[in-house]
């Protein structure tokens, strides 16, 4: 747009309205339409504004005359169609055009040491592939290393994420739990006996001892406690304690639950055990 008819040439009369602009709230009125002629760049359909005290250009414009349009700290440079950037390394921020404006996505904007400095956006292949090569890290993370220049050799880019690492999903998968059992297997009582042995214990008990044994009973859940010195004990308390209770309930113990601990597992327990056709159930290692 132009304010001086004596630059237009070859211009047509023109009524297409009004166009609004600063510094002018009522906009200007469209008279005429011409050609302005510079040599090397000619500027077709320029639009005369008598009000307009300025001459606007149109960078989007420009653009879909297949040139390129450079701006610097003193001045703006129409190039031609012909001109390639020597080194794409140099580019800092690209701005998409959307509706003949260049928007600029804030997200590209990232605070540094309370300065704005620009990064490029990296590709959705390229930031999984930093995410699989930086161990799976969280993309936050990823970010924070970019802007804290934590890692040498990481580019200096915006990361982001679509959901696509497999690897990631799976592992945030919950497992399934265990259904509860509406109708209890044990009948009666010392059909399964749960035990577990713990310590040292930071205090000791009244009798100097570091060690406790439980027994609990899964029919009647009826405790037994038995204070140890050292955990070798283990063996001869249960020896004795599965003769007694056998003996008093007049009943048989048929099954024992433990952990994996060799109090539990050894020559001596295993012998026991067959000699009293005892069943032996023993927990998953690292789990409750």
């Amino acid at each position: 747009m132009n304010g001086n008819k004596s630059y237009l040439t070859d211009f047509d009369e023109f009524d297409e309205g009004f166009v609004a602009f600063g510094g002018n709230a009522k906009g200007g009125k469209i008279t005429s339409k011409g050609k302005i002629r510079t040599g090397k760049l000619d500027f077709e359909d320029v639009y005369f504004v008598k009000e307009l005290k300025f001459n606007l250009f149109s960078v989007s414009q420009m653009c879909d005359k297949k040139s390129n349009v450079l701006f610097t700290d003193t001045e703006c440079i129409v190039l031609s169609p012909e001109f390639k950037l020597p080194n794409e390394n140099q580019v800092l921020l690209r701005v998409p055009r959307k509706n003949n404006m260049y928007c600029v996505d804030l997200k590209n904007v990232v605070l540094s040491r309370g300065l704005t400095c620009l990064f490029a956006k990296a590709t959705i292949d390229e930031s999984n592939l930093w995410h699989r090569r930086i161990g799976h890290i969280h993309f936050k993370t990823m970010n924070t290393l970019v802007k804290g220049k934590l890692v040498r050799g990481l580019p200096s880019k915006i990361f982001e994420n679509d959901h696509s690492c497999v690897a990631c999903q799976k592992g945030k998968q919950h497992r399934a739990s265990c259904k509860v059992k509406t109708v209890s297997s044990i009948s009666q009582p010392l059909q399964m006996l749960h035990m577990d042995l713990f310590g040292p214990t930071s205090v000791k008990s009244i009798m100097k001892k570091l060690y406790c044994l439980v027994i609990i009973d899964d029919y009647s859940r009826f405790s037994w406690t038995f204070f140890l010195a050292t955990k070798d004990e283990t063996t001869e308390i249960l020896k004795v304690f599965i003769t007694r209770i056998e003996n008093q309930l007049d009943l048989k113990v048929k099954v024992i639950r433990s952990d994996n601990g060799t109090e539990f597992k050894n020559r001596v327990m295993n012998q026991f055990y067959d000699m009293k056709g005892i069943k032996r159930e023993y927990s998953v290692v690292r789990t409750p």
